[in-house]
């Protein structure tokens, strides 16, 4: 029988993914929103979040795909990580060495992106890929609309990854969903969903206005979705998960 990976390991794997999409984030935003000439080609918000979410939910998908996505699950998201054990597919005691690995792994990344495109990926517009509400949301409606959207996406994963012919399509439907919620939400709430995409950002532009709600919102909408999950589907296992 084979002996089970280590929680070490698999959380080792979950700070190389994390690093990767932060800094694929931040190099992607630079370009995007940042001077350039394809910002000048592309003006205007909506197709501009387009770009971004496209970019960012193929790369999601390539991480998932990839060795390491495989062995950990590619979570690169707490909220993801909460959701998995509730689901079964990690021991609660990997949890904490997920989120710190992913915590983690969202700085550096944030900061290699700084490092290789300089003092552009700090300053205004891309403030090191930072979100921020616009104008007008309160705390309690911010955390109402990350919650709900990490919700529906814990639901998602959960219905896919237990559903047999369902379930080798997750990767790419996390990738859609992942692309439309930066692309209808990022202009409103910023569309996280996810506390290590706003953790590293926020730490690194010292922008902590609004913090607190992108990094325990996403928990509170793992848990209804898990729940959320329950209902629809009872005990169904959920089939995918570290694979060694």
């Amino acid at each position: 029988m084979n002996t089970p990976p280590s929680a070490l390991r698999l959380s080792a794997s979950e700070l190389i993914l994390t690093f990767s999409l932060l800094f694929g984030v931040t190099t992607v935003v630079r370009w995007v929103v940042g001077p350039s000439a394809l910002s000048e080609a592309v003006p205007g918000t909506r197709p501009q979040l387009f770009i971004i979410g496209a970019v960012v939910g193929a790369l999601v998908v390539g991480l998932i795909l990839s060795p390491l996505g495989r062995q950990s699950g590619a979570h690169m998201n707490p909220a993801i990580s909460f959701a998995m054990w509730r689901f079964g597919t990690i021991p609660g005691r990997a949890v904490a060495f997920y989120v710190s690995a992913q915590l983690t792994g969202s700085l550096l990344g944030v900061l290699a992106a700084r490092g290789v495109w300089g003092s552009v990926a700090g300053a205004a517009p891309v403030a090191y890929a930072a979100l921020r509400p616009a104008p007008g949301w309160s705390a309690a409606g911010l955390f109402l609309a990350e919650a709900v959207s990490t919700g529906v996406i814990v639901l998602l994963v959960g219905v896919f990854a237990a559903v047999g012919h369902l379930t080798r399509f997750t990767p790419y439907m996390v990738g859609v969903v992942v692309c439309l919620a930066i692309t209808l939400l990022g202009a409103s709430t910023g569309g996280s969903a996810n506390p290590a995409r706003q953790f590293g950002p926020a730490l690194a532009a010292g922008q902590f206005a609004f913090l607190w709600v992108y990094l325990l919102a996403p928990l509170f909408g793992a848990v209804l979705g898990t729940m959320a999950r329950g209902l629809l589907l009872g005990r169904h296992r959920v089939l995918t998960g570290p694979v060694g």
